[in-house]
């Protein structure tokens, strides 16, 4: 009798005794593990897996697949290489019994890939249902921002003339008056007083 069963995203056609390289199980070798995505047996076919199916299996070892090299050259105007190389671990299993019912009443560990967490099964605990808060709009959260009445803002200030405000404004090196001296007039003379 043969089985169709999956694990680690693959598909593999077993009988007993057969020696296989999955993915790496989270198992030690000498022990036994169990298969339960069986998507065939003998002439039955699941839906798309069968209840109650399993593949027994026992770990012989944990291995590293062959050496596989990724070589990556940019061609043409960059001068660059890179080489990386990779190893897969895998797990070897041997088949030992092919189950069409009753699977799960075996005692016998369930596969369970090495980089996934193990399903522990945990009571369930019914906690007091929470209180839900009502959804507030966002509209209606924020209040209106008040505005500041027009008597509230800033005192006006005096003006400068246009003049001193021209001043102020440019530093006094770059004003016209400070570009040309003023030329200075002839004082006029005073008549002189009356001498009596």
């Amino acid at each position: 009798m043969f089985a169709v069963m999956k694990t680690g995203g693959k598909q593999y056609r077993v009988q007993p005794g057969d020696v296989l390289r999955v993915e790496k199980l989270a198992a030690d070798a000498g022990e036994m593990i169990q298969f339960n995505e069986v998507l065939m047996v003998g002439s039955t076919v699941g839906a798309p897996m069968i209840a109650g199916a399993g593949v027994q299996a026992e770990v012989i070892d944990q291995i590293k697949g062959p050496k596989t090299i990724n070589f990556v050259k940019r061609r043409r105007k960059h001068s660059s290489k890179r080489t990386k190389g990779h190893r897969q671990k895998l797990t070897l299993v041997r088949i030992k019994d092919i189950l069409e019912k009753g699977a799960e009443k075996s005692g016998v560990k369930a596969a369970i890939g090495a980089g996934s967490v193990p399903h522990v099964a945990t009571p369930v605990v019914e906690a007091a249902p929470a209180e839900k808060k009502p959804a507030a709009k966002k509209a209606a959260a924020k209040p209106a921002a008040a505005k500041k009445p027009a008597a509230a803002k800033k005192p006006a200030t005096a003006k400068k003339p246009a003049a001193a405000k021209a001043s102020a404004e440019k530093p006094a090196a770059k004003t016209a008056a400070a570009k040309k001296p003023a030329a200075k007039k002839p004082a006029a003379k005073k008549p002189a007083a009356d001498k009596e």
